[in-house]
């Protein structure tokens, strides 16, 4: 891209903004201040609310899978992200450890046993309601609340 030659009317002004014609896209812009508004009025830390972006597109995931996927070590990640988010309700339980018994879910999951079984977490109902107002935030169709609470 040129360099820009902007009007010498704009030398005093404290900003211009670029045309939009010239920007791709900018769809991150208030990701910051979305973050920031979210852990302010909610109980999660940044982190955590990261992590809850990354699996939201997940039906249900095993600590396995999941350590894999987002690089990272599976005790670390549970006892950091997984565990504190099913104590705050944002992440729970989809199959605990023993389900699998004569149900449909036994056959799917046949070659693992009782004892080699993982649980399988999934993001809550709450969990997903607060990625969907982050990205709301983000986007810009929500305002940000970034005042007193």
């Amino acid at each position: 891209m040129p360099k820009s030659k902007p009007h010498r009317s704009r030398m005093f002004r404290d900003f211009s903004m670029m045309k939009p014609d010239q920007l791709k896209a900018n769809y991150l812009k208030n990701v910051d201040l979305a973050i920031k508004d979210i852990t302010k009025h909610f109980d999660i830390s940044s982190a955590d609310l990261l992590f809850m972006v990354f699996i939201y597109d997940y039906e249900f995931f095993t600590l396995a899978h999941i350590a894999k996927a987002y690089h990272r070590s599976k005790l670390k990640l549970s006892e950091r992200h997984v565990y504190p988010l099913v104590n705050l309700g944002y992440i729970y339980k989809h199959f605990d450890r023993y389900t699998p018994s004569g149900k449909m879910e036994d056959l799917i999951f046949h070659n693992e046993t009782v004892h080699s079984y993982e649980i399988r977490y999934a993001l809550s109902q709450k969990g997903r309601m607060m990625v969907a107002k982050f990205y709301r935030k983000v986007d810009g169709s929500e305002k940000l609340n970034l005042g007193e609470s």
